[in-house]
């Protein structure tokens, strides 16, 4: 790792520390008793654990004003000290970056957006540097240092190596983005997949926080998924577990450009919908807004077009809930814009191929801007700055 001005090392470098500060971080402020149990620690691994994150300033004890009602609870209270780093989280989309400046505790301090006409690596690196600068002017307002970058990308992310597999909407192949944000930024990168990081948000500070089983399917350009299997947010051996964009629902379905016929996404995906659309009502249709607002006006066919993406989400969903049994599957992602359109279909094709209990499975839509993608790429950056995850951006 670089060492920059910017760039510190998280004090603990145990598991047993790790646990604790993720478990007050997703958690707290909590007794230590209460820490130990979420964390599966013994009292004593829990003291080993706080006493140097205490020292350096990570954890302080007491409640502060952001703290959750606790009535009743005993005063000896541990906390993530959020003003202690900041850090940065940044969004790739197919035309605009999205960028957050954090705290600890993954608030968002400051957000940008910037438009991006180039998809090519080299300048979308440019880009993000030119962000990354504005957002440390912001930061040197505060005397928390800025401890690690993160990016977030769709398509096949090796968070490991830091590099984009292969990205569709980006037409990237085998692009270093953890390296070469490192060696531009000058801070330690983080690169995931999009929605595995935005399901670490949402596991760690939103809708599954507290759940041990959990599934975030996210509905816009792609339909992505995101799954948290007894606590641990699930990658797969190859990077690519989740991926239920591409599960066959209709063999003979439309082409999907995975190379199968009838993957959900080929049914259900933005440029799937506009390219139905545009078949169904032979209307010239260039965008998923005028899509929308063909099926919502009435147009013969349209409506149908969208009932047919829901059925596929529904069935996508269910096949999810069968092999894992979640708790919950949280929808989000920008198609929630058309929800109204095709929420019956989804739940009704769910309830429909869900096997038994399955169907029980708490299906919850949480609508978020683009801003909180950011922040789960800033949250992805956050978790290898505790976990001090090998290979994320050697600067």
């Amino acid at each position: 790792m670089r060492s920059t001005p910017h760039a510190e090392a998280f004090p603990a470098h145990t598991p047993a520390a790790a646990q604790v500060f993720t478990a007050v971080l997703s958690h707290g402020p909590l007794t230590r008793l209460e820490a130990g149990r979420r964390a599966g620690l013994s009292a004593a691994a829990v003291t080993k654990a706080v006493r140097p994150l205490l020292a350096a300033g990570y954890l302080a004890e007491g409640a502060d004003d952001d703290a959750r009602p606790t009535p009743g609870r005993p005063a000896a209270l541990v906390r993530v000290n959020g003003e202690r780093a900041l850090f940065l989280g940044v969004k790739v989309t197919g035309g605009e970056l999205i960028a957050v400046l954090t705290d600890l505790c993954c608030r968002i301090r400051v957000a940008r957006r910037r438009p991006l006409p180039d998809r090519a690596p080299g300048p979308v690196l440019a880009s993000i540097a030119e962000l990354v600068q504005e957002l440390l002017a912001h930061a040197a307002e505060s005397d928390a240092p800025v401890a690690g970058l993160g990016i977030a990308v769709s398509g096949d992310v090796d968070r490991a190596e830091g590099v984009v597999r292969y990205s569709p909407f980006l037409d990237w192949r085998d692009v270093p983005l953890a390296d070469l944000a490192a060696t531009t930024t000058g801070l330690p990168v983080t690169v995931d997949h999009d929605v595995r990081a935005l399901t670490v948000a949402e596991q760690w500070f939103g809708a599954g926080a507290g759940l041990a089983d959990f599934a975030l399917v996210t509905v816009g350009t792609g339909i992505g998924c995101g799954l948290v299997v007894h606590g641990r947010v699930v990658a797969g051996a190859h990077g690519v577990a989740g991926e239920i964009g591409h599960v066959v629902v209709d063999p003979a379905g439309p082409a999907c450009h995975c190379g199968n016929r009838g993957c959900v996404e080929a049914i259900a995906g933005e440029s799937a919908i506009v390219a139905r659309m545009r078949a169904v009502t032979d209307r010239h249709v260039t965008g998923v807004t005028q899509a929308v607002a063909l099926a919502r006006d009435g147009v013969p066919g349209a409506r149908e077009v969208y009932e047919r993406a829901g059925e596929a989400i529904g069935r996508g969903i269910a096949t999810v809930a069968n092999l894992l049994g979640p708790e919950r599957v949280i929808i989000s992602g920008e198609g929630l814009a058309a929800y109204d359109l095709f929420a019956d279909q989804i739940r009704r094709a769910f309830t429909t191929a869900a096997f038994g209990s399955a169907a029980r499975c708490d299906v919850l839509t949480r609508p978020l801007p683009f801003e909180e993608w950011a922040r789960g790429a800033a949250a992805a950056a956050i978790q290898s700055f505790i976990t001090h995850t090998p290979g994320t951006g050697q600067g």
